[in-house]
């Protein structure tokens, strides 16, 4: 039994290892192997075009290439939808509280610690949607020149 207990503890420390230690360092070697895949293929093609064509212009074509940047409007909408769903959790992390509270037969602590969860899920999605609301009044010039520049380029 006493080993059962340590092979237990032992599985659930190589757990928490992996996840703490081996699963970031894993995410972060996947995402820079991903940008020199994407900086490799781009030289690639820039070195095929001017191999067939040397009068080629390389800085437009780079340009061309370029992965699109979101635009402001698109950051702040998803701001918008970030925070909906996330005050929308807290609230419902909340009334779910509410809920066992008048059921009964729940710890005070439980309560205590579901409200608090709920209230702190809330606090993040106001939040979101405090930085959307602030964002588009503060950024309403940049949007419009945004969209009349996309405008002409299309």
């Amino acid at each position: 039994m006493y080993y059962q207990l340590q092979f237990m503890e032992m599985i659930v420390k190589i757990f928490f290892l992996l996840g703490a230690v081996a699963l970031p360092v894993l995410i972060v070697w996947l995402k820079n192997r991903k940008k020199i895949n994407e900086t490799n293929q781009r030289t690639q093609i820039v070195l095929a075009a001017i191999e067939k064509n040397a009068e080629t212009d390389v800085e437009d074509l780079l340009k061309k290439m370029a992965p699109q940047k979101k635009l402001l409007k698109e950051k702040l909408l998803s701001k918008l939808l970030w925070g909906g769903i996330i005050s929308l959790l807290g609230l419902s992390c909340m009334a779910i509280a509410l809920f066992l509270d008048f059921k009964g037969g729940v710890s005070t602590n439980d309560l205590a610690l579901q409200y608090w969860l709920g209230g702190s899920i809330l606090a993040v999605g106001i939040a979101f949607l405090v930085t959307y609301l602030v964002g588009k009044k503060l950024l309403a010039k940049e949007i419009e020149a945004e969209e009349k520049k996309m405008t002409t380029q299309a």
